[in-house]
């Protein structure tokens, strides 16, 4: 008896072609693109050590492309800007459910958001100064969370927004205390034990003084040099109530008048001063014993 052949049988039309390729979300893409131009030109202007526009030397915008919250993990924050508008930009116009792509647009500007968000608040508490293209960065990614929240489809958030939600919150928060971390400069490198011996002579050995304030640049870059050993230096604050109050009465009564200014053995220095430098200036030996405050250990 002959056996009868089957014939395969025709794949679905579902498994069997692609799913077509989503149309580019042209509104996202363009403010992306904006975005990539704008963190672009931050990074080129860094690169070649000049202003950016409306960007003079000792405002607001310069004080803040010069603080410690201009870079993360030793990066310029542009540069992070930059992968993130560059990411938001390749999602918008990949992809082939409506659906994926929405939640990857919605986390990528939910990130960027809060992050601009957290550096317009620091600069704003932190050094009392405004940034113009900071700000310009923070409506561009703020209107592409606000598109991609308008613009959800019907499959929107797995699980619905308070699960959603949720699960965000629970790991973009500790991202952001790990972000604020490491730019206040808790997880720098240990303390180098021959600078820590020079920030402690100029504080209890020698007669110096390092008069600064907060939101100065080259005071933010003078104490880059210490790196944890930079709180054991003799420094006096002279803007204790914020960048536009009143000059400290120490300082002014030293006539203080720009920042950083050092006063060691009654020889006033202008402007940063290296570490060899001020160990020239104070008489520091580098092989001289580690002062620890009572008596004295001889350094290895």
């Amino acid at each position: 008896m002959a056996r009868v052949r089957r014939k395969p049988q025709a794949k679905t039309t579902a498994t069997a072609a692609k799913r077509p390729r989503l149309a580019p979300d042209r509104p996202i893409l363009v403010l992306a693109i904006l975005g990539v131009l704008l963190t672009a030109y931050l990074l080129f202007v860094n690169a070649s050590a000049g202003g950016a526009a409306f960007c003079a030397e000792g405002s607001s915008c310069e004080i803040v492309q010069e603080s410690r919250w201009s870079t993360l993990f030793g990066l310029p924050i542009a540069l992070w800007g930059l992968g993130l508008y560059a990411l938001i930009a390749l999602v918008s116009v990949t992809g082939s459910h409506a659906a994926a792509r929405w939640r990857r647009l919605w986390t990528l500007s939910l990130i960027g958001l809060l992050i601009s968000v957290y550096l317009t608040i620091v600069a704003a508490v932190g050094l009392g100064a405004f940034c113009l293209w900071c700000t310009i960065s923070l409506l561009l990614i703020g209107a592409i969370f606000v598109l991609a929240t308008l613009r959800r489809p019907a499959q929107g958030p797995n699980g619905g927004w308070p699960r959603w939600i949720g699960l965000h919150a629970m790991t973009l928060l500790p991202a952001l205390l790990l972000i604020a971390a490491a730019q206040a400069g808790w997880l720098s490198p240990p303390a180098d034990p021959r600078l820590d011996a020079l920030a402690v002579h100029l504080s209890e050995r020698s007669d110096a003084k390092y008069y600064g304030a907060f939101w100065c640049p080259n005071c933010l870059k003078q104490r880059r040099m210490f790196g944890r050993s930079a709180d054991k230096l003799p420094y006096v604050e002279c803007s204790p109530n914020g960048r536009n109050s009143a000059i400290a009465f120490e300082c002014a009564s030293q006539g203080i008048d720009s920042f950083p200014t050092w006063v060691i053995r009654g020889q006033r220095y202008n402007g940063m001063l290296t570490p060899e430098e001020l160990a020239r200036h104070s008489r520091f030996a580098w092989n001289a014993p580690i002062w620890t405050g009572g008596e004295a250990e001889q350094g290895k």
